[in-house]
């Protein structure tokens, strides 16, 4: 699991990269909240154009930046999720609650900051 951050004016654009499981959820957890906290966004992106395989816990970290961010009246934003990981976010509801969007293919590969 790669993870990847970059910062587009005051969002911060969080590209996933492999499996999001247990055994990397609290490291993904607490690598965004520090990024969260060391630049103050309340906006976030969370790019899922290179996650291969998400369960539970992945959609615990999903849930839970959604909650730290609009008790502060940010927003989350996913993006890009192959058909099995959209269908996981789908059927837990997160949806419902977030944000979806696609960008654009470019040759291929989808645009954007996540070049991982």
């Amino acid at each position: 699991m790669d993870t990847a951050f970059y910062l587009q004016g005051n969002t911060l654009i969080v590209c996933l990269s492999g499996e999001i499981d247990h055994h990397v959820a609290d490291r993904i957890r607490k690598d965004i909240d520090d990024e969260i906290s060391l630049y103050g966004t309340k906006d976030l992106i969370l790019d899922f154009s290179a996650v291969t395989f998400m369960d539970s816990s992945g959609v615990g970290v999903v849930l839970g930046r959604y909650r730290k961010l609009k008790e502060c009246g940010g927003t989350v934003t996913i993006r890009n999720a192959g058909r099995l990981v959209k269908q996981i976010l789908d059927l837990s509801g997160v949806f419902s609650l977030m944000h979806y969007e696609e960008t654009e293919e470019d040759d291929g590969k989808k645009s954007g900051n996540c070049g991982i």
